[in-house]
């Protein structure tokens, strides 16, 4: 067995927002997206949007209030500075909030958080010891 992740699923109280933003942030619908769920090529990665209750529901859970830190985040690395404060404008024009302006951070790099209109955490990220390669995949040492 060989691990991997292939979705990342955000649970979203108004897919029709929501899918609004990740389009103006840059993301293709699939064609295999219908009005309960969402899916966008990520890169290699499948970020799908699907009703947070029907989420809940789906993995035999109770849906309980939206609490305004999930303990997840998802991140985008950048491959320069420059790039992170592109993205990170990029996604206040289309409807984030930035929660933590872009800055030079202890571990060497430089980051930023937004958040989705839903409340999903999104880190931006330079990190310097881990480049991206030409199609974008993080190169781990």
């Amino acid at each position: 067995m060989k691990p991997r992740i292939n979705f990342v699923t955000l649970g979203v109280a108004d897919m029709v927002a929501a899918r609004g933003f990740y389009e103006r942030l840059g993301f293709v619908a699939s064609s295999a997206s219908n009005p309960d769920v969402t899916f966008f090529d990520a890169n290699g990665i499948v970020l799908a949007l699907f009703g947070y209750h029907a989420l809940a529901e789906d993995a035999g859970l109770k849906a309980g209030p939206v609490p305004v830190f999930r303990g997840v985040g998802v991140a985008w690395n950048a491959s320069s500075e420059d790039e992170v404060d592109h993205i990170m404008a990029h996604a206040k024009a289309a409807g984030a909030t930035i929660k933590k302006k872009a800055e030079k951070v202890f571990w060497g790099g430089y980051s930023g958080y937004f958040a989705d209109p839903e409340g999903h955490l999104w880190e931006v990220a330079f990190n310097p010891f881990m480049p991206i390669d030409p199609d974008g995949h993080v190169q781990l040492p």
